[in-house]
C-alpha cells in the first residue's frame, strides 16, 4: 500500500512539473560543512557548493547553509525566517546540522542529540511541510579522525541515531551522510582520506600561509565526493527529486558514479636548473643538476624545478614529491643516447618484477608530483629498440644496417647490440626474475632491458600536462600502483614500427583522468593493465575509477586496449569522445588462459574510427603475442574450442556497455572470441555504424545485445556467424543487401536467439545451422 502512494506521489509531482515548466527549487540549510565559501577561501568549500552540478539544468539551488551555525542558532539568528518565507508547494529542503550541536559549553548553539536537537530538527520538518514543500533529512557529515592503531574514531556519538529515528517516525525521506562519508574515509585509509579535509602544506594558499591541519572542512576535492555521496544517498529515497539527477555521457552511469579526482597543487618557489649547473647547448649532461633542483625544491617544502628554454642534455631524472618539473615554452630534453648512463634497477616488466635499466624519468612512493609545459622530451629509443625487417623499406632497412648494430642469423631482425640480441633470444629468463640469475647476469644484458620512459610507482596525486613525450625506448608512460592521476594534454610520438612502445599503460591504479591527449605510437595506445598471471592475482590490485576523454590516437595496434596483463582485474572504467584514426584494431580487449582476473563494468560512448586494419571491436580470450593485424600471405585459423578446468588462471570479460561507436573502415565490424569455460558475457552495443569488409563473428559468448547497430560489410557471404552463443538479442540491425546467409549458428550450445525488428531483405538464406546447431536456437 505504501508503494503504491508513493508511486502516485510521483506521478503527480511529475505531471505537475512538466505541465508548469517550472524550476525545481531545493534549499539547503546547515552548518559550514555544507556552505558555499568565498573565493578568498580558498581551498576551503562546502559540499552544498558544488551539489547542483549532479542535477539537470532544472534544479536551482539555494544554499542557506552558514559557518557556525546550529539547529538552534539557525533559527534564533533568523535564518530560517528567510528561507521559510521563500518557501512554495513542491520545493525541497535539505536540513543537516550536528557539528555546532555538539558544543555543550556554547548556550547559544548546544542541543542535546535526542532532546532538542531532535525537537528542532522536527519543527524544521513540520514548517517545510506546512509549505507544502518536501524536507529530506541528512545525518552529520563525519570529521577525520583515526587513533594510534590505524581505527576510525567517532566524534558524532548520538546524533546520527537521533537523526535516524526522526525521519522514520515522520516518514521523510534520510541521506545517511554520516555512514555514507564513514565507508568512504575507511575506504580511502588515513593517507588518502586526509586529501578531503584542509590538511595543507605552509605557503600552497593564501588563506593559510602556515598550511592547516583541519579535518572537519573539505577542501574542493573532498566537497564533491561528499556532494556526490549526497547524490547517492538521494537516489536511494523515495524523493522524486532524484528524478532530476544528472545522466552521464556514459551509458547507464549518472553524473555523480563518476569518480572524482584529486589533482596536486604546488607552491610558487621556483627552482630554475641553471642555479644548479645546468648548461644548455646539447655538450653537457645536466641530471645532475636537474637532480639537485628537484632534491632541493623537496626538502624545502616543494616548488616548481624550472627547465627553461633550450636544450637540455640529461641522464635519468629522479622525481621527489611536492615537486612541479616544469618544462618551459621552447624547452626540449634529449635524454641520453649511452645506454651506460641508465643503471639497472629492480622493477617491473610487463607486470612481473624484472630487473630493467632506469627509466629516463623515474619515481616512487612520492605525494603531489608533476610534470607540466609544453617543453619536449625525447628518449632516445632508437639505441634500445628492435627491429624487425618486416616493418620496413628495403632501403631503410638497408640504412638500419649500415648505422652498426647486429643483425639476427634468420636476417629478419635488427638489435642495436649484441647483448640486445643475446637478451631477445633468451626472454625465458632475459624478461623476467628467475631463480638462478643474479643482478650481474641482467647487468651483462644492460643494452636489452629498455626502460619504460616515464616510470611513477605508488604515487599519489600525480599531474602530467602539456609535456610531448617522443622515441620512448619501451612504454612510454607507466604509472603503476598510483592513486589520482590526471594526465591532461599530454603528447605522445614514436615510430610506427615500435615494439612495446605503448603511449600509455595504466597499471593497478585507481582514480584518474586521462584528457585531452594525442598519441602516434608503434604498439598499443590507451592501455588498461593490473599486472601478469599469478603475480598480478597475488597483487590484487585491480586497475579502477578511471576515465579517458577527448584524447585521439593516430596509429597504434589498438586504440583503446585492456589486457593482456590484466590479472589484477579491471573495473569501472569511463571511455568517451575519443578518436582512432589508423589503429590496427579500435576498441581491444585481450586476454588468454593462466591470466585470471576480472574485467568488468566498462563504459564506452561516442568513439569515432576511421581506416582501422583489424576489426573495429574486438574481444580475444585467446590472446597471442603477434601484431593483431596478419601480415601478408599469414593464415590465423580459430583456436581449439575446448573446455579446460575452471581455476585462479581463468580470466573473464564481463559487463561491457557501448553506444554510439562510429568507424568508417574496418577489416571486420565486431569479434568477440570467449573460451567455452568463461565466455565473454554481457556486451550491450547500442547505436552504432560501422563500414567493414566483414560483419559480425560472435564465438562462446552470452547475453549479447546488439540494438540498433548498422554494419555495413562488403563480403557477401554472411553477416552474423555464431559459435556456440547463448543469449543473443539482436534488434534493429541495418546491413548491405546482397547477403546469402543472414546468421550462420554454429555449435550444439547456441540457444536463445533473437531476432526483431530487422528486415531481412536482399537475403538468400535467412540462417543457417551446422556443427550440432538446432533450428529452435533462433526466435
Amino acid at each position: 500500500m505504501k508503494k503504491s502512494v508513493l508511486a502516485l506521489l510521483l506521478i503527480s509531482f511529475l505531471v505537475a512539473f512538466k505541465s508548469s515548466e517550472k524550476t525545481v527549487r531545493v534549499f539547503m540549510i546547515g552548518d559550514s560543512t555544507m556552505a558555499n565559501k568565498d573565493a578568498w577561501a580558498a581551498p576551503e568549500t562546502g559540499w552544498g557548493q558544488v551539489f547542483g552540478q549532479y542535477f539537470t539544468d532544472v534544479v536551482k539551488i539555494q544554499n542557506q547553509a552558514k559557518n557556525g551555525r546550529s539547529t538552534k542558532s539557525f533559527r534564533s539568528e533568523g535564518l530560517w525566517d528567510a528561507v521559510e518565507r521563500q518557501l512554495q508547494p513542491g520545493d525541497f529542503v535539505f536540513i543537516q546540522f550536528g557539528h555546532n550541536d555538539q558544543k555543550i559549553k556554547d548556550s547559544s548553539r548546544y542541543a542535546g542529540p535526542h532532546g532538542a536537537y531532535k525537537a528542532n530538527l522536527k519543527r524544521y520538518v513540520e514548517e517545510t511541510k506546512a509549505k507544502g514543500a518536501h524536507p529530506i533529512l541528512l545525518t552529520p557529515v563525519n570529521r577525520r579522525k583515526f587513533d594510534e592503531n590505524g581505527v576510525f574514531v567517532d566524534q558524532h556519538g548520538e546524533y546520527p541515531d537521533a537523526v535516524r529515528s526522526l525521519a522514520k517516525e515522520m516518514q521523510v525521506p534520510l541521506i545517511d551522510h554520516y555512514a555514507l562519508s564513514l565507508n568512504k574515509i575507511n575506504e580511502l585509509g588515513i593517507e588518502a582520506s586526509a586529501d578531503l579535509y584542509l590538511n595543507l602544506d605552509p605557503g600552497l594558499f593564501a588563506r593559510y600561509p602556515e598550511g592547516a591541519s583541519d579535518n572537519t572542512h573539505f577542501t574542493n576535492y573532498g566537497a564533491n565526493v561528499m556532494a556526490k555521496l549526497a547524490a547517492e544517498g538521494l537516489r536511494k529515497t523515495s524523493s522524486p527529486l532524484k528524478n532530476f539527477l544528472k545522466k552521464s555521457v556514459y551509458p547507464g552511469k549518472y553524473e555523480y558514479e563518476l569518480p572524482t579526482v584529486n589533482t596536486p597543487v604546488f607552491k610558487k618557489d621556483t627552482f630554475d636548473i641553471r642555479n644548479y649547473g645546468a648548461v644548455s647547448g646539447g655538450k653537457v649532461l645536466c641530471h645532475t643538476a636537474i637532480n639537485q633542483a628537484i632534491a632541493m625544491a623537496s626538502q624545502n617544502g616543494g616548488g616548481v624545478v624550472l627547465v627553461p628554454t633550450g636544450f637540455w642534455l640529461s641522464g635519468p631524472i629522479d622525481l621527489k614529491s611536492n615537486v612541479n618539473l616544469h618544462l618551459e615554452d621552447g624547452s626540449f630534453i634529449q635524454f641520453s643516447d649511452n645506454r651506460e648512463d641508465y643503471p639497472v634497477v629492480l622493477t617491473t616488466w610487463e607486470g612481473q618484477d624484472a630487473y630493467r635499466c632506469h627509466a629516463p624519468i623515474w619515481g616512487v612512493d612520492l605525494v603531489n608530483v608533476a610534470i607540466t609545459g609544453n617543453g619536449i622530451m625525447d628518449g632516445a629509443g632508437q639505441v634500445w629498440k628492435q627491429v624487425k625487417k618486416e616493418k620496413l623499406t628495403n632501403s631503410q632497412w638497408q640504412n638500419l644496417i649500415a648505422s652498426g648494430g647486429v643483425v639476427d642469423d634468420k636476417g629478419t631482425a635488427w638489435y642495436p647490440s649484441e647483448a640486445s640480441k643475446f637478451g631477445n633470444e633468451n626472454r625465458e629468463w632475459t624478461n623476467k626474475l628467475v631463480p638462478g640469475k643474479a643482478k650481474a647476469d641482467y647487468e651483462a644484458i644492460r643494452d636489452f632491458l629498455r626502460p619504460n620512459m616515464v616510470s611513477l610507482t605508488n604515487c599519489r596525486n600525480v599531474l602530467l600536462e602539456g609535456i610531448t613525450i617522443l622515441n620512448s625506448p619501451a612504454w612510454t608512460l607507466h604509472p603503476l600502483l598510483c592513486k589520482h592521476i590526471t594526465i591532461k594534454n599530454v603528447n605522445v610520438k614514436n615510430p610506427w614500427y615500435g615494439q612495446n612502445n605503448d603511449a600509455i599503460d595504466v597499471e593497478s591504479c585507481t582514480y584518474g583522468i586521462l584528457d585531452g591527449c594525442t598519441f602516434d605510437t608503434g604498439d598499443d595506445a590507451i592501455t588498461i593493465k593490473s599486472g601478469r598471471d599469478e603475480q598480478g592475482r597475488e597483487r590484487g590490485v585491480p586497475t579502477s575509477q578511471f576515465i579517458v576523454t577527448n584524447t585521439t590516437v593516430f596509429h597504434g595496434h589498438g586504440g583503446f586496449v585492456i589486457g593482456s596483463e590484466m590479472s589484477g582485474g579491471v573495473n569501472n572504467l569511463f571511455v568517451n569522445n575519443c578518436n582512432f584514426l589508423g589503429t590496427d584494431i579500435g576498441l581491444r580487449f585481450k586476454t588468454t588462459r593462466g591470466r585470471g582476473g576480472v574485467v568488468e563494468d566498462i563504459y564506452i560512448s561516442d568513439i569515432n574510427m576511421n581506416n582501422i586494419l583489424g576489426d573495429a571491436i574486438r574481444f580475444n580470450m585467446y590472446y597471442e603475442e603477434k601484431d593483431p593485424v596478419p601480415l601478408a600471405g599469414e593464415v590465423r585459423g580459430l583456436p581449439a574450442m575446448e573446455f579446460k578446468p575452471v581455476d585462479a588462471g581463468t580470466p573473464v570479460f564481463r559487463n561491457f556497455k557501448m553506444e554510439r561507436i562510429y568507424c568508417k573502415g574496418a577489416a571486420m565490424a565486431i569479434m568477440m572470441k570467449g573460451i567455452p569455460e568463461s565466455q565473454v558475457e554481457n556486451i550491450e552495443i547500442t547505436d552504432a555504424v560501422i563500414y567493414s569488409d566483414k560483419a559480425i563473428s560472435i564465438t562462446e559468448a552470452k547475453d549479447i545485445s546488439l540494438r540498433n547497430v548498422s554494419v555495413f560489410s562488403k563480403d557477401e557471404s554472411k553477416l552474423v556467424q555464431l559459435n556456440n552463443v547463448s543469449g543473443l538479442s539482436i534488434d534493429q540491425l541495418e546491413y548491405t543487401t546482397g547477403k546469402k546467409v543472414f546468421i550462420e549458428v554454429n555449435g550444439d550450445r547456441s540457444k536463445d536467439i533473437s531476432i526483431q525488428n530487422t528486415k531481412m531483405e536482399g537475403i538468400e538464406t535467412k540462417a543457417e545451422f551446422l556443427s550440432g546447431a538446432k533450428r529452435s536456437s533462433l526466435k
